[in-house]
């Protein structure tokens, strides 16, 4: 097969995004991965260069060699001015450029001339600002691409990746919200995304909601009418699907290479071990979409932007498996 063709895109000039992808670029593997089109301003990818004190050379393209492009390349857009840039600052123009720039890459892999995305961290106070009208970027990226199936955000440290039943909601409802369909669909979301990513049965554990797995209803009685009968039913579509394990003990098995992916049920039951594990390997997948699109889990990180302190673990960490699920969305698409 023949390499995938990935696009990335700054993320916000105000952090250490830029900086980040200079240093991804260095790697002779990460060049030979894939074919990779850069989208966004020239003056933000050399302020990147400067930043990680290195050298980019940017061979620049129009759109309409983009389907004959190989190797590095560069698609030019004029977002934001040089002067509008303000380090470690959240600024509508830093949010302004992480938008258009996101709508490019969405069009160009619409349109079948990108295989996935991989972008710099965002700043979402920003996109905000500057028009975002959604959530977050995920729910942004689904209205964007006319998608009205289920999508979620997706963490991925390593070989282990974590979905979740609930995302940003509050604590006090979070039970309320946990349905078995819901469940299902979590389910569904890790093992459909971890076949793309290459693995042929994966092996997921469904996290309890109540201390001790509910202890037999003593607790609650989520684990006996919802869990439960979610992996049941998972397990009759021959999906190799087992819980609800205690939470405070189901990333051990994760921790021990047993499972590949663990369903949790809310945001931070999931993030905080994630996290623990390897902060600085951290991925974020957005699951669900048409397109293959990853990000490195951590922000903008402003207090180190500009440094050269920024470290590329996860960038590269999403790269790579970035590659994976490209390499099958485009047989996906060249099969149809």
């Amino acid at each position: 097969m023949s390499k995938p063709r990935i696009a990335i895109v700054p993320g916000d000039p105000s952090g250490i995004g830029p900086e980040l992808i200079a240093k991804l670029l260095q790697s002779a593997e990460v060049r030979d991965a894939a074919d990779i089109l850069l989208v966004g301003d020239s003056h933000l990818w050399e302020q990147g260069a400067t930043q990680a004190q290195t050298e980019l050379e940017l061979a620049t393209i129009s759109e309409g060699e983009i389907a004959d492009q190989v190797g590095l390349s560069h698609l030019e857009m004029e977002t934001i001015a040089p002067e509008d840039v303000q380090v470690a600052e959240v600024t509508v123009p830093g949010g302004t450029t992480s938008l258009r720039c996101l709508d490019k890459a969405m069009d160009l892999a619409m349109a079948g001339l990108v295989d996935g995305i991989l972008f710099g961290p965002f700043n979402k106070a920003a996109m905000t600002a500057a028009g975002l009208n959604a959530e977050d970027e995920h729910r942004y990226m689904a209205r964007y691409l006319g998608h009205e199936g289920y999508h979620s955000e997706l963490n991925v440290l390593d070989e282990l990746m974590t979905t979740r039943v609930t995302s940003h909601i509050g604590l006090k409802d979070v039970a309320a919200n946990i349905t078995e369909a819901g469940v299902l669909r979590a389910v569904n979301l890790a093992n459909d995304t971890l076949r793309k990513a290459g693995k042929a049965r994966p092996r997921i554990a469904v996290a309890a909601l109540n201390p001790h797995a509910g202890d037999n209803g003593k607790f609650g009685r989520e684990e006996i009418d919802i869990l439960e009968p979610a992996v049941a039913s998972a397990q009759k579509r021959q999906m190799d699907v087992t819980g609800p394990w205690p939470s405070d003990t189901v990333f051990l098995k994760a921790q021990r290479g047993e499972v590949d992916a663990v369903v949790t049920m809310y945001h931070d039951q999931g993030q905080i071990a994630i996290k623990l594990m390897g902060f600085e390997r951290g991925v974020t997948v957005a699951g669900g979409l048409p397109i293959p699109v990853a990000t490195p889990a951590h922000g903008t990180a402003f207090d180190i932007a500009g440094q050269n302190k920024a470290n590329v673990g996860a960038t590269r960490q999403a790269f790579d498996l970035l590659v994976r699920m490209a390499k099958t969305h485009r047989a996906e698409r060249d099969a149809a």
